[in-house]
């Protein structure tokens, strides 16, 4: 249960003064809606009486005059996450909540993600967004903090997209297209229909830009179907199809200081003699389940992916190589689940129950490359399965109309195996098995009529990714045996709630964590791993709407990291390095955004967006300083919505980093020979247009 010191904030909450005021609607932003009920939680219920740090990012949020590419504007505005763009979508972005996730180099790590209640994480623990295309998505729920009593491995943070509903006339068309700077482009056309009980939505997409740096080209493409058949008042099911093909992701890799000053838009040059990129195709197949009887709801999910992975490295191969000499590495991946979840309402109290089951098989090969070409010569080849299991119970109990309490318990098997097919170096076949029993548990306050405030502690872990397992420096196969799961302990008091014309939503919290996993060296866009002994982070996030008039909205968002590790000792065969003390590499302290929601008449709209971002360390040893953000980061977007010629348009234009300021957007941390930095697009245009069609 929650400790003294996080009762006593509780209560000096409590005593504050509140004004109840009806919510008032904005017209965009990412702020708590009382009346909107969410399921990231896993047990539907009020957002206004909700004891957790939960927000809902609206569909403005996510597209209005967005080229909805990157989830740094999608989230600029939810506190306590920090959202990097690094420009390279052979990597994906950097995205953390609370420190969880900031240690990935690639990828997303210590955050769940869900699209449509299918999970795009992994058992290992490693998150992919392929399947996501910002446009579709009508709105996120964004859960914050400790969740491993809910969802198992890997859960410093849950990220929930739902797609678009299927349209209530009978059919509805839309056909979008934006185009500007660095030779990007977007299109999609997306469309849904409704017959008695069944409806359908079916969407399309391609993106393609040459990038801002050397050997950043990208395309994407993209293909969503989904089918609704509403068979009764009480059961409804679903399919949910995604696919994706990405023929091309460039990797201009990271940058040193002196290449940084000199020309930001440069690449590293291993990656361009090496051919460093990335090209993949994956479908996922899912089917569910939705029963409301009574007092009881079910929910049910069995889902499958296939992935072929294709990925030139500028990792160097084992001596002796030749200067365009890199790593291939080619990943064949299957992946089988299914989950289950009940809620039963006893009055008091009431119970969720379920559980989760997910498999894992990678075929890994990795040869010698030459320009990014494959060679015969094999350095990896090997089978790696992964298998999760994590049954769980929560219990919500209410005390009288103002509190509540809840509590929840889960236990994760997380079991890894790798099968060596090449044995010319010896068999490096073996098995590993992680567990953890993770629980919460808090206390809720109702504050009046519009304002709710809570309490709660919980536990996180999260093992290694397969990928971190298989990384050694030696580069031979099977997993590191040395590299284990990391564990934490939240304890956090938040509030969100209505004052007059604003609304607000605001947490304290302090995580301690022991045998952290940490990028402990980077080289040539492969990262080894090792665990610290002991970090402790603890911080502070709000985020406020302040709806100045109907028509008019200020938004602002503060948060604030500080994660330092309190047990770390790097030993060398010639040394032990000290790094207790030090701030953890690629988090920035302090990260705040200011925004501006207004209609200027007419149907136009206009968004202004300012984001700050204080300075950060590149490496654990903080010897290299990355500098902040300065005065800032200026956006501007105008939107008009109307009807010409009897069909609804909504053309759009967006001027980002509209002073064109140079700053580093994201980190390599501890890259080989200070190779850090990656730099973000200097001054960038697009123009967009919407079409729709809709039958009556």
């Amino acid at each position: 249960m929650p400790t003294l010191r996080s009762a006593v904030i509780v209560a000096v909450l409590a005593t504050a003064p509140v004004a109840a005021t009806a919510q008032t609607q904005t017209p965009d932003s990412a702020a708590t809606i009382p009346a909107l009920s969410v399921t990231v939680t896993r047990a539907p219920a009020p957002l206004s009486a909700l004891g957790a740090a939960v927000t809902v990012v609206d569909s403005t949020m996510l597209k209005r005059g967005r080229l909805s590419a990157g989830l740094d504007e999608a989230f600029a505005f939810v506190p306590g996450v920090v959202a990097e763009n690094r420009f390279n979508y052979s990597v994906d972005e950097r995205l953390s909540m609370r420190g969880f996730g900031a240690r990935a180099n690639f990828g997303l790590r210590g955050v769940k993600v869900l699209l449509d209640g299918v999970p795009q994480t992994l058992p290992d623990g490693q998150s992919q967004l392929n399947n996501l295309d910002l446009t579709l998505v009508d709105h996120a729920e964004v859960l914050r903090g400790g969740s491993s009593a809910l969802y198992g491995n890997a859960s410093g943070g849950v990220i929930a997209f739902t797609t678009n509903p299927v349209p209530a006339a009978p059919w509805t068309i839309t056909a979008r297209g934006e185009g500007g700077s660095f030779g990007t482009g977007k299109e999609e056309v997306t469309a849904g229909a409704r017959l008695g009980n069944v409806g359908a939505t079916l969407a399309v997409s391609r993106f393609a830009t040459d990038g801002f740096r050397q050997q950043s080209a990208a395309e994407q493409k993209r293909l969503s179907f989904g089918l609704n058949w509403r068979a009764d008042t009480t059961t409804t099911f679903t399919v949910r199809l995604e696919s994706a093909d990405d023929p091309r992701a460039q990797n201009p890799g990271a940058l040193t200081d002196a290449e940084l000053v000199v020309n930001p838009d440069s690449a590293a040059a291993a990656n361009i003699r090496r051919g460093a990129d990335k090209s993949l195709t994956q479908t996922q197949l899912a089917l569910g389940m939705h029963h409301t009887s009574g007092r009881v709801q079910f929910d049910a999910t069995i889902f499958g992916l296939t992935r072929a992975l294709v990925n030139p490295l500028a990792t160097p191969p084992p001596a002796p190589a030749a200067a365009n000499e890199g790593t291939w590495s080619g990943i064949n991946r299957l992946v089988g689940g299914a989950r289950a979840s009940a809620t039963i309402d006893l009055g008091l109290p009431s119970i969720t129950a379920g559980a989760d089951v997910q498999s894992l098989q990678d075929d890994r090969v990795n040869k010698r490359s030459v320009s990014g070409v494959a060679t015969d010569t094999l350095l990896v080849d090997q089978r790696e399965r992964v298998a999760e299991v994590g049954p769980f119970v929560q219990v919500a109990l209410p005390l009288g109309d103002r509190v509540s309490v809840h509590a929840g318990a889960r236990y994760d098997v997380n079991h890894f195996s790798v099968a060596d097919h090449l044995l010319s170096d010896g068999d490096a076949s073996g098995s590993r098995t992680m567990t953890a029993a993770s629980g919460d548990g808090g206390i809720t306050l109702r504050l009046g009529s519009a304002i709710t405030a809570w309490s709660d502690i919980g536990t996180v872990f999260e093992t290694p990714t397969t990928t971190e397992l298989a990384n050694q420096p030696s580069g031979a196969g099977g997993f590191n045996p040395d590299l284990g799961p990391q564990r934490s302990v939240t304890e956090e008091v938040g509030a969100r709630g209505v004052l007059r014309a604003f609304t607000f939503d605001a947490a304290i919290y302090h995580t301690a964590t022991h045998d952290a996993i940490v990028p402990y060296n980077e080289v040539g866009g492969r990262t080894y791993y090792d665990n610290a002994g002991a970090m402790r982070t603890r911080g502070a996030e709000l985020g406020v709407t302040w709806a100045v008039r109907p028509r008019l909205a200020l938004l602002a968002t503060l948060t604030l990291t500080d994660a330092v590790y309190t047990d770390y000792l790097v030993v060398s065969p010639t040394s032990v390095d000290t790094l207790s003390g030090h701030q953890l590499a690629g988090l920035p302290r302090s990260v705040a955004h200011v925004g501006l929601r207004g209609s200027v008449g007419g149907g136009f709209l206009i968004d202004v967006d300012q984001g700050f971002a204080s300075g950060m360390f590149g490496d654990d040893d903080n010897t290299i300083r990355v500098a902040g953000w300065g005065a800032g980061v200026t956006g501007v977007r105008l939107s008009w919505q109307g009807v010409v010629g009897g069909w609804p348009v909504a053309p759009f234009a967006a001027l980002l980093n509209a002073f064109d300021r140079r700053y580093v957007g994201s980190v390599t941390t501890n890259g080989a020979a200070g190779r850090v930095f990656e730099p973000s697009a200097g001054r960038t245009i697009y123009l967009g247009m919407a079409i729709t069609a809709q039958g009556k």
